[in-house]
């Protein structure tokens, strides 16, 4: 997942996610690229986790994003980072925070076991 966003100073942070096999040899090549360009801090968070809602029906049906966002928000858990294509949505949030929005969006859109 990769996002950029632009700060009310004008700045841009692009945030990005790697598996954790990747993350030592990635934060190492990212702070060498910062320092070669003149860019800030390169910050890691090891902290996160991704939940994705996947399937070809949300071409078809509305409100599928909405449903996602009201189900985190109504548990609490804070979206730090979205990423959406076709077929798809992912959120980043907080890894303590994964279990319950696992659980909340299996009951939501009626994947919970019985």
């Amino acid at each position: 997942m990769i996002v950029q966003n632009v700060s009310h100073l004008r700045q841009t942070d692009i945030s990005f996610t790697v598996n954790k096999g990747n993350a030592p040899k990635t934060l190492r090549i990212t702070k060498k690229v910062a320092k070669n360009i003149g860019a800030g801090e390169v910050l890691e968070d090891n902290d996160i986790a991704r939940v994705s809602i996947v399937g070809v029906g949300m071409k078809s049906h509305s409100g599928v994003a909405a449903k996602m966002f009201e189900v985190l928000a109504e548990h609490k858990v804070n979206i730090e980072m979205i990423s959406t294509s076709d077929i798809s949505i992912s959120c980043i949030i907080q890894k303590k925070y994964a279990e319950t929005a696992v659980k909340a969006l299996h009951g939501k859109f009626g994947l919970a076991k019985a």
